[in-house]
């Protein structure tokens, strides 16, 4: 109230001393002008171009920013033009003052509040240019006062109410715009009398009733928008009768009934989209020769189309979501539509091969559409040559036949959508050369064979579907490695095999992940973890095995986790209660332990654990069998007892070895012939099958590098799918073939809990004639001590976060391996030395029980002497 109150003594001082120092130029009519535009000022909250700023004191207001004056009469203000300065405030009332204005313009800024009704007192205004900007409040009903007013825009503010009758008086008006407002009721009968009238625009105003048939009455229309409003009713063939009209849009109503046009020569668009409009289209309009944009999608027209070869100046043509039932050899007619850009027939009942003529249609043709269609044979390959094509649509029809290499040649697509029909055969390599493209849709179909690498060359991809086919081999790393690709991967549905490539990790924006229903095999990669937009990540029906990987806990804007029907094992990881996951399945899997009672496990519908028989624990909703309470104080007990106990065990130890050392008897002679221990429990497996098991002997499968050989991870398809360490010896190195000889001969008759478990051995020969010679171990999800004891917060190749192990755990690894060694020296017939005991060679287990292998450096000393 202050800065007005200051404000406005300013305007009367400064009018004063106008008045006493310049008496010939400063007249009645240029303080009132001077104090209104300072008012205008005034009212301005926000100037960011400093529009204004010459705005003062020091300047002649005919030479302010936005001010004209007549030149005629240097001291009458005619125009205001302020347009897209980016002004926040209100319209002072005090406009009303420049009585001489003829034009405002104040388009393209923030002016808020109510149109002041002042604006009634410009009798000469003749343009009122006030379009997007937040007016509010009814449309002045005295604005048809400004008798002279030829042109009005209110379109795009937030003004209510009616559209006034009195604006019947607005003889002059050619162009009135009121437009996106939140106007209601109906089209004014008022209107009618606007017989000036050459634009006239109501869309988006929320109008409803019909539309008057006296709007024939405008005999110089030329561009009517009632687009986007509530209007019901047909339309009156008249309305159609008006000769000038060029521009005729009505979309999005619920118009009915038929369209009686005549012939509209002068007409360019036709825009009657969203309606519920039925009948046969128009022959007439195959006369329209001006026609550029012809737009009738949903609606209800039915049979059959003219043929439209006239229609020289055609750019736009859609008669999508209708109930055409027609030959799709109708598209030959459309052949001398040089000017055709888009072509849009989608979702009717068309019917037929796509005529070879379909290559000839214009160069300029950047859309096409045929979804949804009763379309058959197979793509012409001449639709190759239609290279302006940057949107193209075949999807659900039924086509089918291999896709032509030429479409390789439309290098300009941005889509392609090809779903939902029957092709068959590989995808084409030729799709690599689509190097713009945004999104490619291919699921639902027969492709069969390998993904091409070459589709790593479009960098630009946004979403790709591959879903639903027969596609298989590996899933190609050229593909995980498209950063691009951020909306949607989804590869579900097919037969690829094995592991989820590493460079899946380059998806870094990806929001849908699914790879369900697959032959996926191995760990669910750490790399995964990388992707830290996923949403909604799908694994479901695969092969994969091993625990659920703790840095998928980086994943914190996941909603949707399905890991269901897999061989993971392990327990429940409790990060996934802190995520904001809404539904979470984890069934069919071989997951024990307790379940989590955060986040997503408080709610009963959101998961789904079924099948996994040792879980327990959880919300009492979940029907679990509660988890053993007195695990916790029993493992206490014992750690107490084992500080007291050790010592005392360890002399027991060494009492019993040396009993057994004297008083055991001579083996019996006999002994060798019995079944060796190989012959009896090892599994049969060939080369074939761990070359499966380990992909190949894939370097993502490679954990661990020895003296003799190297060690891959692998899953044996035992119908139990076993996760299996297998060490293959590099029979090029001296000492190797001893080796595993040395192996064969310490693990033929031994077996302990802290020993690893040999599954079977395989003495063979490769696929080039090669020997080949391997172990098959158990395989350890806690790898090796050494990794615990020298690599902390690295992550080993089970997936496990290496962290320092404390004392109790120290002592329990001890007493492990001391078992181990102690049943080497006097707990079997043999005496055996391992000869290469290090942390490397002990491995732990998924209950950190450690396990002592490789026997590589091991030596048989003797049999046990006789007493």
């Amino acid at each position: 109230m202050a800065n007005s109150i200051i404000i406005i003594l300013s305007i009367l001082i400064f009018s004063c001393n106008l008045a006493i120092f310049s008496p010939v130029t400063c007249s009645s009519n240029n303080q009132t002008n001077f104090i209104s535009f300072l008012a205008l000022k005034a009212a301005i909250d926000v100037d960011p171009q400093g529009s204004f700023n010459s705005w003062n004191q020091t300047t002649y207001f005919c030479n302010w920013n936005g001010i004209l004056c007549s030149r005629r009469h240097p001291n009458k203000v005619v125009q205001i033009n302020l347009q897209s300065r980016g002004l926040v405030g209100l319209l002072s009332r005090h406009v009303g003052n420049l009585s001489f204005l003829r034009t405002t313009i104040l388009r393209n800024n923030s002016f808020h509040g109510l149109i002041p009704q002042e604006i009634s007192l410009l009798r000469r205004l003749e343009m009122l240019e006030f379009s997007n900007n937040s007016f509010s409040g009814p449309i002045p009903r005295n604005l048809s006062q400004c008798s002279n007013l030829v042109y009005l825009n209110l379109i795009d503010n937030s003004l209510s109410g009616v559209i006034p009758l009195e604006f019947r008086f607005l003889y002059k008006l050619e162009n009135l715009g009121l437009g996106t407002n939140k106007l209601s009721g109906p089209i004014s009968q008022s209107i009618e009398n606007l017989t000036s009238l050459i634009q006239l625009s109501l869309s988006y105003c929320g109008l409803k009733g019909e539309i008057p048939k006296s709007l024939a009455q405008l005999q110089a229309l030329r561009y009517l928008n009632l687009n986007q409003n509530n209007l019901t009713g047909s339309i009156h063939p008249s309305i159609f009768n008006i000769s000038t009209i060029l521009s005729f849009v009505v979309g999005s109503n619920a118009l009915e009934g038929s369209i009686g046009l005549s012939t509209l020569p002068n007409l360019r668009s036709l825009l009657l989209g969203r309606n519920q409009l039925s009948g046969r289209v128009p022959i007439s309009l195959s006369n329209a020769s001006s026609l550029e944009q012809l737009s009738l999608p949903n609606n209800f027209f039915t049979g059959s189309l003219s043929r439209f070869g006239g229609l020289s100046w055609l750019q736009f043509f859609s008669i999508a979501l209708n109930s055409i039932k027609d030959d799709i050899s109708f598209v030959s007619s459309l052949i001398n539509c040089t000017n055709l850009r888009v072509l849009d027939l989608g979702d009717n009942l068309l019917h037929g091969q796509i005529p070879n003529t379909i290559a000839n249609i214009s160069i300029n043709l950047y859309a096409l559409r045929i979804t949804y269609n009763q379309v058959h044979g197979i793509i012409p390959s001449g639709m190759g040559n239609l290279v302006g094509l940057t949107f193209l649509s075949l999807s659900d029809n039924n086509l089918k036949g291999p896709i032509p290499m030429g479409i390789g040649k439309l290098t300009n697509l941005q889509g392609l959508y090809f779903v939902g029909n029957r092709f068959r055969n590989e995808i084409p390599s030729s799709f690599g050369n689509l190097s713009l493209l945004n999104d490619l849709y291919l699921d639902n179909n027969n492709f069969s064979r390998i993904v091409p690498k070459s589709l790593g060359n479009c960098t630009n991809l946004l979403n790709l579907n591959l879903s639903h086919n027969n596609l298989n081999g590996p899933v190609p790393q050229e593909i995980m490695n498209l950063s691009s690709i951020s909306i949607s991967l989804d590869l579900s549905y097919n037969t690829f095999t094995g592991l989820i490539p590493f460079e899946v990790g380059s998806l870094i924006n990806l929001a849908y992940l699914n790879l369900s229903r697959n032959m996926l095999s191995g760990l669910i990669p750490n790399s995964l973890s990388s992707c830290n937009s996923l949403e909604q990540l799908y694994l479901k029906d695969n092969l994969f095995g091993g625990q659920i990987p703790e840095r998928l806990s980086s994943l914190m804007v996941l909603q949707d986790l399905d890991l269901s029907q897999n061989n993971l094992s392990g327990s429940i990881p409790n990060f996934l209660g802190e995520l904001h996951l809404q539904k979470l399945n984890l069934s069919f899997n071989r997951l024990q332990g307790e379940v989590p009672r955060l986040g997503v496990f408080r709610n009963k519908t959101a998961i789904s654990h079924e099948e996994n028989e040792r879980l327990c624990g959880g919300l009492s909703e979940l029907n679990l069998p509660p988890c053993p309470s007195s695990n916790s104080s029993k493992k206490t007990l014992s750690t107490r007892l084992k500080f007291f106990l050790i010592p005392i065990v360890t002399v027991v130890a060494l009492i019993l070895c040396l009993f057994m050392f004297l008083y055991r008897k001579k083996p019996n002679n006999n002994v060798s012939s019995l079944p060796s221990f190989f012959e009896t429990l090892f599994l049969r497996v060939s080369y074939a099958d761990f070359i499966k098991a380990t992909e190949g002997f894939s370097e993502t499968n490679l954990i661990g590098v020895g003296r003799f050989g190297s060690i891959y991870k692998g899953i044996l398809d035992d119908g139990q799918h076993t996760l299996v360490a297998v060490k293959v010896l590099n029979l090029i190195i001296k000492g190797a073939s001893k080796s595993f000889m040395a192996k064969c001969s310490a693990l033929r008759n031994i077996r302990h809990r802290n020993l690893v478990k040999v599954l079977s051995v395989c003495e063979s020969i490769d696929f080039q004639g090669n020997n080949v010679k391997a172990l098959i171990y158990e395989f350890k999800a806690n790898g090796s001590l050494e990794k615990w004891l020298y690599h902390n917060n690295e992550q080993d190749i089970s997936n496990v976060e290496v962290q320092n192990l404390n004392m109790v755990q120290r002592l329990n690894i001890a007493i492990d391996i001391a078992q181990a060694i102690a049943y080497f020296h006097c707990g079997t017939d043999l005496r055996i030395v391992h000869g290469d005991l290090k942390p490397s060679n002990i491995l732990l287990d998924h209950d950190m029980t450690a396990c002592v292998g490789d026997f590589g450096l091991a030596k048989i000393i003797s049999s046990i002497l006789p007493p």
